[in-house]
């Protein structure tokens, strides 16, 4: 007579973990001075309709949506851009970072990677516009700084997480090193590159966008000259033409990551 098997360990690990994020919240609330009662006074309720009423109706004459237009082809331009050149740094710093040439410089690379996205695209422009002064041009290259740290481990991680199998296959029967990792690794892994190059570009739409708040161009410049100077329904134009934008390059992306997948 067969011995029935002996029923899985329960893990708790996961419980644990849980609870352990669920009291961060709390306590997170509990140490907030939250005023969620000052929303929904009657002042409160009277200012928030007085501003945004003066948005209405949106700017729409000629001169102005021209001018509107153009800098939506510079956010646009800075934000394709910017991606562009981040995928190849990405790219570079990512072969590296994924250990082909040690432990080392993998762990060094790594560092790298770190510094680049961990500093916010908002502080690379501030920096950048010392260098190359106000307009589009720091914008990008701040996008592009930021964005190919975010890249770099995102590739690293995807060429480490690849089998392989295919590529020493290559190897054993006499194929270059490099000549295995175009032929077998990477292959395996464009789709899943080309994924998070399209999602990261949409990401860079809106940061673009705020980049111009720090006068990298665009959109965002005139937003902030926009408001600054209390013209509530230019800016509104302004801020309907960022969300035109976002929803486009949005369906972009959406039929792009379709196309990959068929």
């Amino acid at each position: 007579m067969s011995r029935m098997p002996a029923p899985p360990q329960r893990s708790w690990t996961a419980p644990l973990l849980g609870l352990g994020l669920l009291l961060l919240a709390i306590a997170s609330f509990a140490t907030l001075p939250l005023q969620f009662a000052a929303f929904f006074t009657l002042d409160a309720v009277n200012s928030v309709s007085e501003f945004i009423g003066g948005f209405a109706p949106p700017e729409l004459r000629t001169g102005f949506l021209s001018k509107t237009a153009w800098a939506t082809a510079e956010t646009l331009s800075m934000s394709a851009l910017g991606t562009l050149l981040a995928v190849a740094g990405g790219m570079l710093l990512a072969i590296p970072a994924a250990g082909r040439f040690g432990r080392p410089l993998r762990g060094a690379v790594r560092a790298v990677l770190n510094v680049l996205r961990s500093i916010p695209e908002l502080v690379w422009a501030s920096v950048l516009l010392i260098a190359a002064g106000l307009g589009p041009f720091a914008g990008t290259l701040a996008l592009a700084a930021h964005t190919a740290g975010v890249l770099g481990r995102l590739f690293a991680d995807a060429l480490e997480n690849a089998p392989l199998q295919p590529e020493q296959s290559l190897r054993i029967n006499g194929a270059s090193p490099m000549a295995a990792f175009f032929y077998a690794t990477l292959p395996q892994t464009l789709p899943q590159m080309v994924s998070y190059t399209l999602y990261r570009w949409e990401n860079n739409i809106r940061a673009a966008a705020v980049l111009g708040v720090v006068g990298a161009g665009g959109l965002g410049q005139m937003l902030k000259y926009h408001l600054s100077l209390f013209q509530m329904q230019k800016a509104a134009t302004v801020i309907l033409a960022m969300l035109l934008l976002v929803a486009l390059v949005d369906g972009i992306s959406f039929a792009m990551r379709r196309a990959l997948t068929r």
